[in-house]
């Protein structure tokens, strides 16, 4: 974040003496930094917005129902366009349901636990995510 501000002030005389000229020459160099200047505050900006939104919906109860501990979707099987399988954990039974466009159907609990392997879930992170977790350990 220091870097981005930095750079931006670096940026600025070059930028007001691009506006103070009285002559209309094109300078590719100015205007490359000009763009970079603004891609950089572009990006600063989506970055500290990502940053507070996430801190916000952690403090909104909304966000925390969003993690449920006692139902779980295990796993699921498309069969053909809007019909698929889901195998669904709840309080630690595992039921087997139907899902249509039409509906939703109970098809059955399965009780052999043996059969089925379970792996934990791990949150994924995207791309994104994972650069913004490097450059955080960077800083």
């Amino acid at each position: 974040m220091r870097s981005a501000v930095s750079a931006l002030l670096l940026f600025i005389p070059s930028i007001a003496s691009a506006a103070d000229s009285s002559v209309q020459e094109f300078s590719f160099l100015s205007s490359l930094l000009q763009m970079l200047a603004a891609l950089a505050l572009v990006v600063g900006l989506i970055l500290i917005t990502w940053h507070f939104s996430n801190k916000l919906m952690k403090k909104l109860p909304v966000g925390r129902q969003l993690q449920s501990k006692h139902i779980r979707l295990v796993e699921t099987r498309y069969l053909g366009p809007k019909k698929s399988l889901l195998l669904v954990e709840v309080a630690g039974e595992y039921l087997l349901l139907s899902s249509s466009e039409a509906s939703l159907s109970f098809v059955k609990q399965i009780d052999m636990l043996e059969e089925i392997e379970v792996i934990e879930e791990k949150p994924e992170q995207s791309s994104f995510a994972t650069l913004l977790t490097r450059l955080r350990q960077a800083s």
